[in-house]
């Protein structure tokens, strides 16, 4: 699926939405784990034999739950949010909690970026802007996140991208720098050094430096996941599912923008309909005098 990478993020917006309940990778999930440690005693004595220890610890109870996780978001934001809205954010909170607690994860700024795409494009067109911010700050620190780091890591790599080309943006290995070094580390984790989690963020937020960098041949993807040791196969059918998502949003919020004006038309139909009948009132209380 090579064409995704030409597109844009406002073209994505253009297909059939099935669900948004998959927006986290689901392999090896667990919500709750128990984890085992191993010490190797060594020698008490010269004559005695090692043993081995074994320290069982349940980390069951260190593990925020996904009803946890939610009441956060609750107690921190209160008030209402319209369902179109809601509804995908519910289903965003709980997807990237068990993303957030799976034993694999580390947080990395291009998994912040691709969160903090998928959220403006969820809350473009939100009533108010302050609204908006705040409850971006619920939803992260629910997670026991820190949201400043999510935005100022999002456009560390916003800024760095836009001044790249389809040929530098992939010979990050051979060069030196802040975001480079972001990337390496990456790349290393991913190719088995490391603690490496892939999600569908993660994809988003590659997505993104492509567009910001107008890195549209459709060859440059492929050589970026293959230089960050990331199954390309994956991305294509995560960018997929982004672009499910965005086109479900775009149909409802003009589904809710019709009901608005339909309900903003009968309120005002209303209205008026309810002054006529008190000016009739008010004429018909009216003592009429004849002049003789």
């Amino acid at each position: 699926m090579a064409a995704v990478t030409s597109l844009s993020f406002s073209a994505l917006t253009q297909s059939s939405f099935p669900s948004a309940r998959n927006l986290a990778s689901n392999s090896d999930v667990l919500r709750f784990r128990t984890s085992f440690s191993l010490h190797y005693g060594g020698f008490r004595s010269s004559n005695s034999s090692p043993r081995l220890v074994v320290h069982c610890m349940s980390s069951t109870s260190d593990l925020a739950t996904v009803a946890d996780t939610k009441l956060n978001f609750l107690k921190a934001y209160k008030r209402p949010i319209p369902s179109v809205y809601n509804t995908v954010l519910q289903e965003l909170i709980v997807q990237q909690h068990l993303m957030r607690y799976k034993r694999t994860y580390r947080y990395d700024p291009v998994f912040a970026l691709g969160f903090v795409t998928v959220y403006d494009q969820l809350m473009d067109g939100y009533p108010s802007d302050e609204d908006r911010d705040a409850i971006f700050r619920a939803y992260i620190n629910a997670l026991k996140e820190d949201p400043e780091q999510y935005r100022a890591d999002a456009k560390k790599l916003e800024e760095w991208a836009r001044a790249q080309t389809s040929s530098s943006l992939i010979e990050f290995p051979s060069k030196e720098g802040e975001v480079e070094g972001i990337l390496k580390d990456i790349a290393e984790r991913a190719g088995g050094k490391g603690s490496f989690s892939y999600s569908r963020f993660f994809a988003v937020g590659l997505f993104r430096l492509l567009e910001l960098a107008n890195a549209t041949e459709p060859t440059v993807l492929e050589k970026l996941c293959a230089a960050l040791n990331i199954e390309k196969r994956s991305v294509d059918r995560d960018l997929d599912v982004y672009r499910n998502l965005l086109s479900k949003l775009v149909q409802a919020k003009e589904l809710l923008k019709e009901y608005v004006a339909r309900e903003k038309k009968k309120r005002e139909e209303r209205a008026g309909a309810q002054k006529a009948n008190e000016a009739i009132a008010t004429c018909l209380g009216e003592p009429q005098y004849m002049g003789l």
